[in-house]
């Protein structure tokens, strides 16, 4: 469903050039859940913004679904966004001013949906938040906080789940909740890439990427990950 052929992302010129990623290819295929490690500096993220398109390669492409996506226009790629790749990052971004439902309803919102508040709560329920719909951010806890996050890019359905860093800010018990609903959206059939710097998290997926000075230096099968 994914390829990266032949990625670079070069920042600066002459003496302040830094290649974040060098000639970076990579496959991912429907039902894939890969994690992305590596040291501070190793181009995890950067290769994660690549593919949902919040930075752009120096060179190379990102194909989904038998189309180049790298080189869309910022409005173009929101209606990938919309309906194919979903991004959840370490932090959650969640309005303050709006209760749980509403940050979820919020994508609906900007597709047009005039109608989406049960399909929101549906997948609140799926997140095991249905009792906390009404509740605001700052009444829920880091990992029920991070679960709206989820909800709300699941909301319109993405067939790709990027997620960068999603338990670093949480203790291993929320963590480990969290990972739980990545294995189970996994099993339901979204493929998921997620950056970690942690093993034992990497250890959850089913392919681990192994990325140092901007390449790939390994690749892990998991055999479907521990759970």
């Amino acid at each position: 469903m994914l390829e990266i052929k032949n990625i670079s992302k070069i920042y600066g010129e002459g003496p302040a050039k830094v290649v974040a990623l060098n000639n970076v290819s990579l496959r991912v295929n429907e039902g894939d859940f890969i994690a992305i490690m590596g040291p501070s500096g190793s181009g995890k993220s950067t290769l994660l913004n690549i593919i949902g398109g919040l930075d752009y390669p120096s060179r190379g492409e990102v194909i989904l679904d038998g189309e180049r996506i790298d080189n869309l226009g910022e409005n173009d790629f929101v209606d990938i966004r919309r309906g194919e790749i979903a991004y959840v990052f370490q932090e959650y971004h969640l309005l303050s001013s709006l209760t749980a439902l509403e940050n979820v309803m919020l994508p609906l919102t900007f597709c047009g949906a005039e109608k989406g508040e049960e399909q929101a709560l549906e997948i609140l329920r799926r997140v095991g938040l249905a009792g906390r719909a009404e509740h605001k951010p700052s009444q829920l806890s880091g990992g029920e906080q991070q679960r709206v996050a989820i909800a709300r890019a699941l909301v319109n359905s993405p067939s790709l789940i990027l997620a960068d860093e999603p338990t670093g800010n949480m203790d291993q018990k929320m963590g480990r909740e969290i990972l739980d609903l990545f294995h189970q959206l996994n099993k339901d059939g979204r493929s998921i890439i997620m950056v970690t710097h942690a093993p034992e998290i990497a250890k959850q997926a089913k392919e681990i990427i192994v990325l140092q000075d901007g390449q790939i230096v390994d690749k892990i099968s998991q055999q479907g990950g521990e759970q």
